[in-house]
């Protein structure tokens, strides 16, 4: 039995949330503040909405669908707390000479190579810049990490000066350079 798949989901009071099944797939429809969120779910795991809450049981007892059960209701829960409060990342730049600019739909990175480096983002995702700090927010949480990752790709840190991007609270262990002999 999955411990997470058992736990109550309720909605939240300001969230509306839909069910609707096309080609035999569970497609979740969720409307927020924030935004809405929609999402297709197999249907060996039966979601219905029972009074305010959704309500996952699977079809079958196999180790597939009691992991399965788990993953839709944290699934469920991710795009619930998305619509409400959102999801933000913080990704800071190190090294001297490294800068990042916000320009229309794409952001402009100067990373100490031969030439800047151009990457546009998802209508769905925000990317507010300032001074070496990026902000990367939206509603659904896989596209906020999937992108905040895309952009420490970049430049890893390296681990001597710790020069690169980072997330916010990422420790970076250096290592000792090499010793002169005297």
């Amino acid at each position: 039995m999955s411990r997470i798949g058992k736990q109550k989901l309720e909605i939240p009071k300001d969230v509306t949330a839909g069910i609707v099944i096309e080609k035999g797939l569970q497609i979740i429809k969720i409307k927020g503040p924030l935004g809405d969120l929609s999402r297709e779910f197999r249907p060996e795991i039966k979601i219905e909405i029972v009074g305010n809450e959704f309500k996952l049981t699977p079809k079958a007892e196999t180790i597939f669908l009691r992991s399965l059960w788990g993953t839709y209701a944290s699934h469920i829960k991710n795009m619930m707390e998305g619509v409400t409060k959102g999801f933000k990342k913080m990704l800071i730049i190190e090294g001297i000479g490294f800068k990042a600019q916000a320009q229309g739909d794409k952001v402009v990175f100067n990373l100490g190579f031969s030439h800047p480096i151009e990457m546009k983002f998802p209508k769905e995702v925000k990317v507010t810049v300032e001074k070496n700090n990026i902000f990367v927010a939206g509603v659904n949480k896989e596209l906020v990490g999937l992108y905040a990752e895309k952009i420490t790709a970049l430049k890893k840190p390296e681990p001597y000066k710790g020069k690169g991007i980072r997330y916010e609270g990422q420790v970076i262990k250096l290592k000792q350079g090499k010793k002169t002999v005297a």
